[in-house]
Order: structure tokens, then sequence, then C-alpha cells
């Protein structure tokens, strides 16, 4: 099952392919190391470069031979079977090399963008590229085995992993720049129809403080979502690289995260492990990311021993087993503020056990946070869940 339309090759791009891949035949192999050095191009790939330095080789060492001889007959054997048999090897080879990587160069033909930054796909599949998304070619370079493609998506740079997947910088079929996170507990597909369930509610949230859900899949060896990519560094980053945030810049983050969680409560959502890295800073303000993941990796990772959530960031009733609900995000919203204010989580950040304890029994000193923010902030700790306000309430005491 798949939620996503898939962009299959334009016939244009099949014929290019073709005409591509009939080259080596038609010059007799000679052109074979400019036709698969440009598919090294193509495809970003190590290994096409690897074989295109061989027929490199190869053509060289006949043009090398026959060169060197006035006439053909005139060379000495076994010079002569040798150079013949690695000819006609090469071009044979080369023939069949590029009938197997035909669709793969199809493929990344309507992968690729007409114009940098300008969509080439069908109107209204995505929408147009706009000021928060970045323009300029990353610097980074991928790891070892990372993918070169996520499904229809080309990936540009790894962005971050964590205990749920992987997260990638990638380009749409259509220019524009999104993030994708492909989740590695998602194995069978009870977990995964689950996964698409919640992801379909997640998409019905309003995105004035959110990063859109754009595409998912829950087809193909693992499971991804496509997100809006928002440039950025997260809570958590710029809370450690330049300190606490000042009172103007914390009533602004609070005021905008809890409206983004009243958004995703209106929408029938519990985001379950809201916290600083999963709230990004862009230039047009804070963006809320990985709503609607958590859920749907519950029961697996119930089942296989691992924890949902952040220990520092999670609920007394996350801690105990208990239902969790919207007053869950609250209270982890209202961590998430302590450390905007102090640079450090209100329950600590060493052991398990010790922070389990005091998210159970212990009240934060709220000092650091002004004036007009401990009030709300205090009551969203409540240890009891109904003793918390909604966020929709929390948005209108900061704005009153």
């Amino acid at each position: 099952m798949s939620l996503h339309h898939p962009s299959r090759p334009s016939g244009g791009a099949w014929a290019a392919a073709v005409v591509w891949a009939a080259l080596p035949l038609f010059s007799c192999g000679l052109a074979t190391p400019f036709t698969i050095g440009f598919a090294a191009f193509w495809l970003r790939s190590v290994g096409q470069l690897v074989a295109a330095g061989l027929y490199t080789v190869n053509v060289g060492v006949f043009i090398i031979a026959i060169t060197m001889y006035d006439q053909v007959d005139d060379i000495p054997e076994p010079m002569s079977t040798i150079v013949s048999l690695m000819f006609v090897a090469g071009w044979i080879g080369s023939v069949i090399h590029s009938g197997i990587l035909v669709p793969a160069m199809a493929r990344a033909r309507s992968g690729r963008p007409a114009m940098a930054g300008a969509p080439s796909g069908p109107p209204g599949t995505y929408p147009p590229p706009n000021v928060h998304q970045r323009t300029t070619t990353p610097t980074a370079h991928r790891r070892p085995g990372e993918p070169d493609w996520i499904g229809h998506y080309r990936v540009l740079q790894p962005l971050g992993r964590g205990g749920q997947g992987a997260v990638y910088l990638a380009m749409a079929p259509n220019g524009v720049r999104v993030a994708v996170k492909v989740l590695h507990d998602l194995v069978d597909e009870t977990a995964r129809a689950r996964f698409a369930r919640e992801v379909d509610a997640a998409r019905r949230v309003a995105t004035f403080s959110t990063a859109r859900v754009l595409d998912v899949s829950i087809t193909g060896q693992s499971a991804y979502i496509v997100s809006e990519y928002v440039e950025g560094p997260s809570l958590e980053q710029l809370v450690r690289r330049h300190g606490p945030r000042d009172e103007d810049g914390l009533t602004r983050l609070a005021l905008s995260t809890s409206g983004a969680l009243a958004a995703i409560h209106k929408a029938g959502v519990v985001h379950r492990d809201f916290k600083p890295s999963n709230v990004l800073i862009g230039h047009d303000g804070p963006r809320v990311i990985d709503f609607g993941i958590a859920r749907a990796l519950d029961q697996v990772t119930v089942t296989s021993g691992k924890m949902v959530g952040t220990p520092a960031y999670m609920s007394p009733e996350q801690l105990s087993g208990t239902p969790v609900g919207p007053p869950s995000d609250v209270f982890s919203w209202a961590v998430t503020m302590m450390f905007a204010a102090t640079g450090r989580p209100a329950f600590g950040e060493d052991t398990v056990p010790a922070i389990f304890n005091r998210v159970l029994t212990f009240h934060p000193d709220l000092s650091p946070l002004p004036q007009s923010l401990r009030g709300v902030v205090g009551v969203c700790l409540a240890k009891r869940p109904e003793d918390r306000p909604s966020a929709s309430d929390v948005m209108l005491a900061i704005v009153h």
C-alpha cells in the first residue's frame, strides 16, 4: 500500500535512455567510456565511474595497439589475439551494461528538475518552492552506504539520525527540496497500516507553525514520510550554541509552539514526542515537526522493548503506562519552555531512573522564566493530566 502517486518516466526520457544505450553498439564500443562516464555523473554512482575507467583502459589499449603498426595483420601474436579478445569483450559487455542501465537512466531523467529550483512535475502535485526552502546546493557529502534515492526522491545529504530513523534532505520530482524520514521499526504490515492511518491524520493539521506532511510510503524495504523542509537549527541546537532565550524570544516561542500543538490536537493527533529537537527555528518562526509518528510506532516499540519518547521530556502518564492524550503534549511543551529558558531540561539529564523519579515527584524551580510565563508553565507541569490546560488555553493565557 502506498499513499503517494509516483511520477513515471516520460516517453522522451525512455527514448533518450535508449539512444544513450545504443551508442556503444553503433560505435563498436569506442564511445563506451563517454557513455558510462555520463551514467556515473547522471546516477551519482561511484561504481559506474570505476566501470568507465575500465572501459577507458580497454579502448586505450586497442587504440595504442593499432596505431603502433601500419596494418592490423602486422600485430604479432599473442598480442593480436589478446587485443582482439579485449576489444570484442569490451564491445559486447558495454552493450549489455548499457541495456541494463536503461531503466535507471530513464528514472533519473524523470527525477531531475528541468531547472534548479523550478517545478517540472505536474502542477498541483507539490507546492512551488518558497522563501523558507534552501536554494543553494548542500555541501555535505553522504557517507558510504547512504541511499542515492528514497522512492522518487533524490537524496542530497543526510540531516540527522535518531531512534526512530534517519532524516535526509532530498529533492522531489518537481525540484522542491523536502525532508525525508526513513523509519526503521515498521517491519510488518500491521505496523505499516497503523503508521499510514496516523500520518493521514497528521496531514490534516493546520500548517501555520508546523512542517507540512507532503507524502508517505509504506511499501518497499523501508517506510518513509516526506515533509516540508525547514532550513534552520532545532531549538536544542540553538540553545546549546547561543544560550537560553530572552523574554521576548521565549514569549514568541511559547506562543507559536502552543498554537502548533493546538492545531495538532484539533486534527485528532497527539504528538507524544514534543521536545526541543522537534522544534525547528526557521527564518519565519518556529515549526513543530514529527507529529503523528510516535503513536504509530508505539505498539512496535513496546513489543521490541524500545521506548517511545525522550525521558527528560516525557509526561508522568507516559512513564506510568496510563492513557496518553493531548495533556501529555502540554506537559512536554512546558518542559521544553524550561529548557529554552535555562539551557537544561527541567528534570535533569543524568540517569533514566533519576529523571523518571523527578518527573513523577519533583516540581522544578520556575524562577528562570519571565513572570508572564511562570503561571501557565507551572500549571502545565501538573502531575495529573486533568489538572493541565489545553494547548488552546495555553495560547490564550500567553496572549492575555
